[in-house]
């Protein structure tokens, strides 16, 4: 029964990770694009780097959580049991998603002039113009 515990909690939450990582992902894309002003570029490129940073926090969390089992209560009362290590699971995926919508409401707009200044230097300025006394 212990193992099937696990399996449960793993399966449960591990589902769960991978489908809000692509529900954030496929409708995030469109505020992103908004907060970092139309850089679609930016916007995929952040959007990219959020999912593999949230799919790192969540599997990481989701591991530790599997030591401190106490195999009593997982096999007596399996399903309030591995409920309620799912529901400390869920709690953090959504504080996460909450500081990650906040940190790019409050700094998208920075980061996207940064990004257009930066891109503007980068460009090539064409040919100079010949002094006239080169002429």
């Amino acid at each position: 029964m212990l193992h099937l515990s696990y399996l449960l909690y793993l399966g449960i939450s591990i589902a769960m990770t991978v489908w809000v990582a692509r529900t954030l992902s496929k409708n995030g894309e469109v505020f992103l694009v908004k907060c970092f002003g139309q850089d679609e570029v930016l916007a995929k490129s952040t959007n990219h780097l959020l999912v593999v940073g949230f799919y790192l926090i969540n599997i990481g969390f989701i591991a530790l959580r599997l030591d401190g089992w106490d195999a009593q209560k997982a096999v007596v009362s399996m399903i309030p049991y591995v409920g309620s290590k799912i529901g400390l699971s869920v709690l953090v995926l959504g504080a996460m998603h909450f500081f990650n919508m906040a940190m790019i409401s409050r700094y998208g707009r920075t980061v996207a002039s940064w990004a257009s200044d930066n891109r503007i230097a980068q460009e090539p300025r064409g040919i100079p113009p010949i002094p006239p006394s080169m002429r």
